[in-house]
């Protein structure tokens, strides 16, 4: 690029956008890239603090900021997200519908170890709405040799899945077994089914069929059995997941011969949680809390479960670093470091 005195640039084209700040009155861009300087432009460019200006000089091996912005975006991005127009040599990445944020975090470590990158995006597995922005990417010089860019389109192909992806909830059929004998012989009445039905739907997802269970093991598996025969690709089993001799429902499933991928989790709350699949089908031994608290454990692994993905005992044992909610008076979920 060649640097130019703005007395003298009646006529040059712009390469960047060229920002004017008047506090409580204005912040973006004043002139855009492509603009040619007109005689009246010189006083506002003067008021800008812009003494000069940069005209493209076609130096070989360098390219503007707004495509190497645009590579970056294109390199990072998978399935559901939409690019915008590059403004002031930014790019910015947003939901092209209702899902979960996927992001590879070695990804995004190793690209912004390149001199001159930048990627900035939300945390892996946050809840966004379509439009939502998620991320966003420009690089810190005006021009920047491609050999950068072609250096970050290298390391994004080394990903066997996109840096970043938006995938979208599964709408599953749900079964829901409450468990207590206490709720069985109606002696108390059910709080569980509903914060679980609720939950379901906000997801997308339905409730096929919601059983009562006594502490029974066999009644707990024969009601899980019989949710699957009807269909139900996810059962709920609340309550009964403590250490407590009388709470049976670990032990019912682990009798079915599942697979068991964890009872516990480094999440509060929700620590007592149980995560266990029959062939392809998840289910959660759900703890007490997940009825009256906000969030919980299960707010963290079910949107998972929902959008395809199979959980392992290391997904599980990842959830320590940000597992612990502060429980405040007034839930900001998922805009909080809970989960994160």
């Amino acid at each position: 690029m060649e640097k130019i005195k703005v007395q003298d640039s009646v006529g040059a084209i712009l390469i960047h956008d060229m920002t004017q700040i008047i506090p409580g009155v204005i912040k973006g861009p004043r002139f855009r890239k492509g603009h040619v300087v007109q005689e009246e432009d010189i006083p506002v460019l003067l008021s800008m603090g812009k003494e000069h200006i940069y005209v493209w000089d076609q130096t070989p091996g360098l390219i503007h900021e707004n495509e190497a912005a645009e590579r970056l975006a294109r390199v990072v991005s998978g399935s559901g997200l939409v690019l915008d127009e590059p403004k002031e040599g930014k790019i910015t990445l947003t939901a092209a519908h209702d899902g979960l944020l996927y992001s590879s975090e070695n990804g995004i470590l190793e690209l912004n170890a390149l001199e001159g990158v930048i990627l900035a995006t939300l945390h892996n597995h946050y809840p966004v709405k379509k439009g939502d922005k998620v991320a966003g990417t420009r690089v810190v010089p005006l021009m920047i040799d491609e050999k950068v860019i072609l250096a970050a389109e290298e390391i994004a192909g080394t990903y066997s899945n996109p840096i970043l992806d938006v995938r979208p909830l599964k709408h599953l059929k749900v079964g829901i077994v409450v468990t207590g004998s206490e709720v069985y012989h109606g002696r108390i009445q059910d709080k569980f089914g509903p914060v679980l039905r609720a939950k379901v739907e906000n997801w997308g997802s339905a409730v096929i069929e919601q059983a009562l269970a006594s502490d029974d093991v066999s009644l707990i598996q024969s009601n899980i059995q019989n949710q699957i025969s009807m269909g139900a690709e996810m059962i709920l089993v609340s309550g009964g997941m403590s250490v407590d001799p009388d709470d049976v429902t670990p032990a019912a499933i682990k009798g079915m011969g599942t697979e068991l991928i964890t009872y516990g989790a480094p999440v509060l709350p929700g620590a007592m949680f149980m995560l266990a699949y029959l062939g392809d089908i998840p289910i959660m031994g759900l703890p007490g809390c997940v009825m009256y608290s906000k969030k919980t454990v299960f707010d963290l692994v079910a949107p998972r479960m929902l959008t395809g993905e199979r959980l392992s005992r290391l997904d599980i044992i990842k959830l320590g670093m940000g597992g612990l909610c502060l429980e405040c008076p007034v839930c900001t979920y998922p805009r909080c470091s809970f989960g994160k």
